[in-house]
């Protein structure tokens, strides 16, 4: 009988995330695991969307993005995060931040390379690196401030080091990479001429004074990164699956040629409305950052008071929180007695480091929610103390 499935497919498993999702509307619990606003989008967007279906855009785009896109992500990006690129030489549109990443280490990494990554990482990055053929080498990042160990960082790159993998602010600890951690890093990644891929899907979500700095703007880094980002997250629109790749044009030639092979293209109609998306004025910007900063302060301290003890993450709009005082055998645990007890669910961090051990006191809530979604998880929250010491008794 033949193999049934590949040696690729057996070394990962399915996503924790989703699968939390599944869970909590099997038991109806309020879903703060999986990171997706539960909330409309800005009406002007919406608008654009329909304004592109009743005008006939049915059909294909350009394979790397509609021209009009293209030109809007370059606007943009002169914009945000204050970098000049060249629109038909160094975007490649792509379905989603996930799709961007994958395609960029299909098109930039060859089998038996090392990809660097921090943990506790996204979790489609480890299986990104596997379906490349490449070696994931962890570093961690350590709680509750997720500062890495500059000495650790640096004896993970060696002469088989091809890439590091950078997500600032990061998911899903919340971390702001600041501008001299971003410098270590670009400085070794000069010394040992590997690239960085940078997940930015979090740029405009920071906190408490904290501000994104991209990668590409550092010096001696333009011609060695890859940006991604997508409209998913700022634009409160994930279902749309519309992203990008910028890069210096011999390594988007690359990554185009992967994309165009693995998805053809984007959503044609949703490129026209993400142009429209990326035209918005500053000031959506700056009152989006106010509303998840109060989300934020609402559900830690919701989370506090419950027994569950977080830190306000700086960046993008996870919380993770400690469970080791609970008495849960681990964090999967933790995690179903949340769902089905207690009727919040979280993800397990375990699916989020490449050791399962590591992340078994943790657990991660999200918040890009409406008020009353964050009351009501609150409320339920607030029965968990009861219930775990219960739980005990039993």
């Amino acid at each position: 009988m033949p193999r049934p499935v590949s040696r690729k497919a057996q070394s990962f498993t399915e996503s924790v995330i989703r699968d939390m999702t599944r869970q909590a509307q099997q038991h109806g619990a309020v879903n703060l695991a999986q990171g997706f606003p539960d909330f409309a989008p800005p009406p002007a967007i919406v608008d654009a969307a329909a304004a592109a279906l009743a005008a006939g855009v049915h059909q294909y785009a350009i394979t790397w993005g509609a021209k009009r896109f293209r030109d809007a992500i370059a606007a943009k990006t002169a914009r945000f995060p204050g970098l000049g690129v060249d629109p038909e030489t160094e975007i490649t549109v792509t379905c989603g931040a996930t799709e961007a990443m994958i395609a960029t280490m299909l098109a930039l990494v060859d089998p038996g390379d090392e990809v660097i990554v921090f943990e506790p990482f996204y979790e489609n990055y480890g299986p990104d690196a596997i379906l490349s053929g490449a070696v994931p080498r962890y570093v961690p990042l350590h709680p509750p401030d997720w500062n890495f160990d500059r000495a650790q960082l640096a004896a993970a790159f060696n002469d088989r080091t091809r890439a590091i993998v950078l997500n600032t602010p990061n998911n899903p600890t919340g971390k702001v990479f600041t501008r001299d951690e971003l410098s270590e890093i670009a400085a070794l990644c000069q010394k040992w001429d590997v690239l960085a891929f940078t997940d930015e899907i979090y740029e405009h979500l920071t906190y408490d004074g904290t501000s994104h700095v991209a990668m590409a703007t550092l010096p001696g880094m333009r011609e060695r990164t890859v940006t991604i980002n997508s409209l998913s997250k700022t634009y409160s629109v994930t279902g749309w699956r519309v992203g990008w790749a910028i890069a210096p044009p011999v390594l988007t030639s690359a990554i185009r040629k992967v994309h165009d092979f693995l998805t053809v293209g984007a959503p044609a109609p949703l490129q026209e409305a993400g142009a429209a998306a990326l035209a918005l004025p500053d000031r959506y910007y700056t009152e989006l950052c106010d509303a998840y900063r109060a989300r934020r302060d609402y559900l830690c301290g919701a989370l506090n008071d419950a027994g569950l003890r977080c830190v306000p993450p700086l960046g993008a709009y996870y919380v993770m929180a400690d469970i080791g005082h609970l008495g849960f055998d681990d964090d999967v645990a933790c995690a179903r007695f949340l769902v089905q007890e207690v009727g919040v669910a979280p993800v397990p961090a375990s699916s989020f480091y490449s050791d399962p051990r590591r992340g078994a006191r943790q657990v991660r809530f999200c918040f890009p929610k409406r008020g009353e979604t964050l009351q009501a998880a609150a409320a339920r929250l607030a029965t968990l103390p009861e219930r775990a010491a219960a739980r005990r008794r039993s």
